[in-house]
Order: structure tokens, then sequence, then C-alpha cells
């Protein structure tokens, strides 16, 4: 049996942080990550900070999603050198679309593209 990718069991609480601290390194809000978050998952408000504080780790916090987004599969491009849009494992797709959504809102991207509107 396959051993599971470590940053399926880090929890969200310790990765959240670095997302934040990414986006504002660039001018750019802890309101607009949630946003974000939020768009893609179905996470708001206090169910986001819950998971936050509940040290849910990123396996259960994206099988726990309110609602992923059906826009989703909209997220294309490289990121960590891969093209999301590859990523087999649908676990590891669903936490590259975050990861290549706070890297479009630090490079500058107005919200409206970074959420596929």
């Amino acid at each position: 049996m396959e051993k599971k990718p470590r940053i399926f069991t880090m929890s969200f609480g310790s990765v959240y942080p670095l997302y934040v601290q990414k986006a504002r390194k660039k001018g750019r809000t802890q309101a607009e990550v949630d946003e974000i978050i939020t768009w893609l998952t179905g996470y708001g408000g206090a169910q986001l900070r819950r998971a936050i504080e509940a040290k849910v780790d990123l396996e259960a916090f994206f099988a726990k999603a309110p609602r992923m987004n059906p826009n989703a599969g909209l997220i294309k491009g490289v990121v960590c050198g891969v093209r999301v849009e590859e990523v087999a494992d649908p676990l590891m797709r669903k936490i590259r679309y975050l990861d290549k959504l706070i890297d479009e809102l630090a490079r500058g991207r107005d919200m409206a593209s970074i959420l596929r509107r």
C-alpha cells in the first residue's frame, strides 16, 4: 500500500496562515484569502474558523467541504512545477487548486478572474 503524501496529513490550520502571509506580502488581504477558500470549498465565516481551530488535516478539510465549486475545473496552470489540471489524485488536485488561486491573488489578479466569473 502506498504511503499518503505528507501534505494530506498537515493541518489546514497550519497551512492557512501561510496563505494569508503570502497574500499580505503582495498587498492583498486575509478577507480575500477567505473569499477564495469560500468560493472553492463552501466553507465560510464560522465554519472556516472552526476548521482552522480544530486543526483538521487537509484530507478531512476537503472531504468535509460543504460544497466544492463546480467551476473548480476551470482552474488551469502550473503550481510547484505541475499542471493542476493534470494532477491524477483528486485530493492533491483540490490542494493544488487552492494553491493556484492563492498564487493568482499574490500575483495581483483581480478577484473576478480568480473566482472564474
